[in-house]
């Protein structure tokens, strides 16, 4: 019995049970071989910044978030540590997904919700200052989770890998939140998951604070894993050629669009001169800021994205584009379709 990528998502990814199942059936029969991963034309694997591409929240279950990449067929992803470790049975990312849920439901029948920053602060209000009590009750829950986190096996990251790679997914970048506030050994950790996730590089933004790249570069060359800085306006090439000295493994994600809009030019130039130390960039079409720096569908915007493909596909150049879905969805439209448009997008560049 032949099984394809999409039907194994679709069935076999139904559930964990069902998920036991088609491994010990069906694809174990085949060989247990993972599927030629999806979207890669021209020798260029294109991938999507998920779950925020996607809409879905940051906690998913990587179950679930799997099933829609089968689904638009990518067939690799920049993940956030979050579905992760959702996977491996985090109880407080699994609580956040669960109050997610009742938030939802209950916008459904028109309550009003605080959203989880407001509900940090106290209430509905901005700006609140947290009472000593909520400073305390913060420091217990890192307290904790920074315990659960040390005390996880490598096994089940190495089994989430195994589960994406059989539907033809890659993990190729881990994006991992607050990761300048977390401890040493969290930062092994997260380090250790990119690796055993099969990542090319852990993400996260620019840190405010100058120190904490060299801090963290020291960790990245400790587990020949790059730590991929990205940036929004405050991206420059002074900034990023100094981070670059701090320590081999320190890299940049660049955003085509961001730099695009920000600096009124394209990225290509300091792409090129930096391609060993880009693992990933941000694929996204923007206006120039003297255009008004619009998000824009691929295609009518500023951003040299067709040009910045093609080069890597003809430089062969190590570098993962990952699409970050931004743009205003057009009316009667949707998202997934949308993000179908931008990879098609992709595909015909890079095929030309």
């Amino acid at each position: 019995m032949s099984i394809t990528r999409r039907q194994f998502g679709r069935v076999a990814l139904a559930g964990v049970p069902a998920l036991g199942v088609a491994l010990r059936g069906t694809v174990a029969a085949a060989g247990a071989q993972a599927a030629a991963p999806m979207s890669r034309w021209a020798g260029v694997q294109v991938g999507l910044n998920v779950p925020y591409s996607l809409g879905l929240g940051n906690n998913i279950p990587a179950e679930d978030l799997l099933k829609h990449l089968v689904d638009l067929g990518v067939g690799s992803v920049e993940l956030r540590a979050q579905p992760v470790e959702h996977f491996l049975g985090s109880p407080t990312v699994r609580a956040a997904a669960e109050a997610a849920k009742a938030r939802e439901a209950a916008r459904a029948v028109g309550q009003v919700v605080p959203t989880p920053q407001q509900m940090a602060q106290g209430g509905l209000g901005s700006g609140r200052t947290q009472t000593p009590e909520q400073v305390a009750a913060a420091r217990t829950q890192a307290d904790e989770v920074r315990k659960w986190r040390l005390s996880v096996s490598s096994s089940r990251v190495k089994e989430l890998r195994q589960l994406y790679a059989k539907a033809g997914v890659l993990i190729d970048v881990l994006k991992v939140d607050d990761v300048y506030a977390v401890s040493d050994e969290e930062l092994d950790y997260f380090f250790e998951m990119a690796r055993d996730l099969g990542a090319r590089a852990i993400s996260s933004e620019l840190p405010q604070a100058r120190s904490d790249t060299k801090r963290i570069g020291a960790f990245a060359d400790k587990h020949k894993v790059f730590m991929a800085y990205h940036h929004h306006a405050q991206g420059t090439v002074a900034l990023y050629e100094e981070i670059f000295g701090e320590a081999r493994y320190n890299g940049a994600n660049i955003d085509i669009g961001h730099w695009t809009a920000t600096h009124n030019q394209s990225p290509l130039p300091f792409i090129t001169k930096h391609v060993d130390r880009i693992p990933h960039i941000h694929v996204k079409d923007r206006q120039l800021g003297s255009n008004g720096g619009q998000n824009m569908p691929f295609g009518q915007g500023d951003t040299p994205v067709r040009q910045t493909l093609q080069a890597i596909r003809d430089g062969k150049w190590d570098i993962r584009p990952i699409l970050e879905f931004e743009y205003r969805v057009p009316e009667g439209s949707t998202r997934p379709a949308e993000i179908r448009k931008s990879f098609e997008y992709c595909r015909d560049a890079l095929l030309a």
